[in-house]
Formats: structure tokens, sequence, C-alpha cells
């Protein structure tokens, strides 16, 4: 009886092992199993060489940018395929397709109950909202810089373009031994600049100090400065870019004076201005459509008056990630709060819808009085600085920056800001490594693109 027992409670065990198996195989099927279908060795999805067989992704007005069904085909035109590089992925698996990992299971055909469709040989058509033409406007206006351009609709989330460079050709790229023979042209190719790089914001950074001193400084926006061209600061020097003289605290934004934004900053305090670093979104990470934007950095360790000083001009240890930073320009436009950025604007299959996507706005980092007066101390920047002629007829608003780098190297340009319009409402970002000036390297890229985003809306 003993053993007849023992024998009964040891079947019993590996009856509900058995079950208790079968139970998490269900369960992670119906939550994993489009994972599985999509993952990179699966025979029904990918082909023998690594292929993926998913469809076709064309940009917003229909231009085909990748046809992916039997292998992978390009777009046409050469600055297009290059343009979408870091989006697209390349033959050699070196620069992941993460659009087509996120949405795989919406292009090659999948369901929980029948599979993969058409035996996993996807038909499914991938719009994006970005402009093919925009792209290729963008990729031309950096003259063969590093770096990178985004534009988006702050109200929409839609993001027009979205170009990272250095590049090369999927359809003929260099050989690895022409790169490892010209590292300088190819270095952090396989780098999405936009999405995955931090940079020194120079500059620009003041449009985060200027937003604290608004809402925490008391009559700020009338206060005056005096710019001799430095100042001191806990008996440290702090060096501006000239001598500014007598001026108000929009003009000391127009005309990037280190003096009264280091003044303010440290008037501000290390707590306070990491405060709003952290509320605008700094540190943080944006994710969409299965894409994750690299942190930015805001930290002060001594938290010296001098060093909150420097902080509050750009020039600290400061970085901010392009994508995340053209949310900020948005949500200045737009009252404080903007729409979380997408790409993917819908997924059909066999003609019928798969995946639409929907506006979802970001947290409200700014009080919609201190964003329309942060907009408008922008503008009075464009009107009086940087020239409105720039930015295609429409009111606009903007902020330089020159970040300086190491010893020997030129200064990296940036540019930030947007324009208000209810037909062009779009906030963008320009970085461009090496560029100098941030205005002058950056405004006529600013002028192309903007060119461009309007006959791409325009035409729908």
């Amino acid at each position: 009886m003993n053993k007849l027992a023992k024998r009964a409670w040891f079947t019993m065990v590996l009856c509900f092992t058995l079950i208790l198996g079968l139970l998490t195989i269900t369960v992670r099927y119906f939550l994993k199993g489009s994972d599985w279908v999509t993952f990179q060795s699966s025979p029904h999805v990918y082909s023998s060489s690594g292929v993926m067989d998913c469809g076709i992704i064309t940009d917003r007005g229909g231009t085909l940018m990748l046809d992916s069904r039997n292998g992978r085909t390009f777009a046409d035109d050469g600055t297009l395929r290059r343009a979408m590089l870091h989006l697209l992925g390349d033959n050699d698996g070196n620069i992941t397709p993460a659009l087509m990992q996120e949405y795989g299971d919406e292009m090659v055909g999948f369901d929980l109950l029948n599979g993969t469709y058409n035996g996993g040989k996807g038909s499914g058509e991938m719009q994006l909202t970005l402009s093919a033409e925009v792209q290729k406007a963008a990729l031309n206006a950096m003259q063969g810089y590093k770096g990178t351009v985004g534009v988006y609709n702050y109200r929409t989330g839609e993001i027009l373009c979205m170009v990272s460079s250095p590049n090369f050709d999927p359809a003929d790229p260099p050989s690895y031994s022409w790169m490892d023979e010209h590292p300088d042209d190819y270095d952090g190719v396989y780098i999405n600049r936009f999405l995955h790089s931090a940079y020194a914001p120079g500059s620009t950074f003041k449009l985060v100090t200027a937003a604290a001193a608004l809402e925490t400084i008391d009559g700020i926006a009338e206060r005056r400065f005096y710019c001799e061209g430095s100042c001191e600061i806990a008996g440290e020097t702090v060096v501006c870019n000239a001598v500014h003289g007598d001026i108000s605290f929009e003009q000391a934004l127009s005309q990037s004076c280190n003096v009264a934004f280091a003044q303010t900053a440290a008037e501000l305090g290390a707590s306070t201005l990491t405060k709003y670093a952290e509320r605008i979104g700094i540190t943080d990470s944006l994710a969409f459509d299965g894409l994750d934007t690299k942190r930015g950095n805001f930290k002060l360790d001594t938290r010296s008056d001098y060093e909150v000083g420097w902080a509050g001009v750009g020039q600290y240890t400061d970085q901010i990630n392009p994508c995340q930073y053209m949310t900020y320009m948005g949500a200045i436009a737009n009252g404080g709060q903007a729409a979380s950025p997408y790409l993917v604007k819908e997924i059909t299959f066999d003609g019928k819808e798969k995946y639409a996507a929907e506006t979802k706005l970001l947290d409200r980092v700014l009080q919609p009085e201190t964003a329309q007066e942060l907009a408008e101390m922008m503008h009075y920047a464009v009107v009086n600085n940087y020239g409105e002629w720039y930015f295609s007829g429409l009111y606009a608003g903007a902020k330089s920056g020159t970040a300086q780098r190491g010893e020997g190297q030129t200064a990296n340009a940036l540019f930030a800001g947007f324009t208000q319009s209810d037909d062009y409402p779009l906030a963008f970002v320009v970085v461009l490594e090496g560029g100098g000036s941030g205005s002058s390297a950056c405004t006529p890229v600013v002028r192309q693109v903007l060119d461009a985003c309007i006959v791409a809306i325009n035409n729908g």
C-alpha cells in the first residue's frame, strides 16, 4: 500500500506539473505570442539571410521608403535612403529597424488564433508621419556636418523630420575597411543622434533657467542687468560673450548674456534649477513607437553658486537629448504642454486597418502664462537677433547655443525653437557638431527645412 500511495502521489505531482506548465505556456503565448513570431530567428518571418519579410513602409505622402516583402528594397532616391538609414536599418544588421520589431505582428499579419498570415510573408503597409522631401532637405542642408535635425507638430505629435548624420547609403554601403580608413567620416555612424545622443546644450539651456526664473522670482521680467563682459560669483569669474551694458531680462535672452543668466541661476539656487530641469524632462527618457530616447543630464554635486551659475547658462555638466528638447520647444509654444511625438501614422494589412496613431499629451511642464511670456521672449530674439526671414514667414521663437568642446575643437552649434501657426504648429531642433556659432550655422538649415515642411503639410 505504501508503494502504491507513493506512486499515486508521484503521478499527481507529475500531472500537476504538466498542467502548470501548459497553463504557463498558454498564458505566455497570449502575452508574448507576437514577440515570438517576430523574433529574429523565426523562420516564419525572416528569410535565411536574416531579412524580415514584413511589407512596405511609406512616408506621409505615399513615397516608398522600404519594400521588405521579398528581401529589402529601399527608395529610389539615394539621399532619401541615407536620410532614413537610422530608422529603417541596413542589410547587415548593424542598425536595427526598431519600427519593424515594434509593429512586426501588424506588419506580418499575426493573431493569436490564426498565427501568421500568408506563411508570414507580410503584406502590411506602414505609413510614417515623416516626409521624404523634408528628410532630403534636412540632410542636404546639413552640408556634411555630423549632428541631427528634428521637426514635429507639437499639437498632434507627428514627426515630420528626423535625420541623423553621419550615415551611408544602405543600398550601397561602404566596406568595413573603407570605414576603418576614414574614421572621422564615420564616427558614430550607427548611432541615431536624434534619439540616442545627448549634447551639451550651450545657451539653449537658458530657456530652462528663464522658465524657472519667470515662475519663482518676482519681477524678473522687469529687472535690468548690467554686463561688463564678466561678473564675479562666489569669488570666481563668469565670462560673457560680449559687453552688453544695461539690458532687460528679455534682451539678456536675445543676446545670450552669460552674466545675466549666471546671476539669475545663482539666485534660483541648485535645488530650484534642478527641480525645473527635471520637470521639463531633461533627465527623463521619452518612449514612443518602441523607441526610447537617451536621458539628458543635470547634476550639481557641489552646489556652489559659481557652478550653479555656469549650469544656468548651459556650460557645466548639462546635457540634453535633441528629441526631448524639441518637445520642450513645443510645450513653450503650446501653452506649457505638448503632444508626445510619434513616427507611425497607421498600419494596414490587406486594406484593413491594424493600427492608427492617437495624439497623446505629455505632462504639463510650464504654467500657461509662463509659456506665453517665454514664447514672446523667444520671438523677440527672432525679430531682433536671428532674423524673421529664416522662418518662412511664420511667427517664430528660437534660441541658439554654442557649446564648447575639447581644446582645439570647434564648438557645437545648436538651435531650437518653434513656429506658432494654426496651419504649421512646428517645434524644431538642430545640432551641428563642430558648426561653431549656433545661429549663423543653424538658421540656414532651419529655413530650408521649414520651407519643405510647409510644402509637405500643404500636400497632406
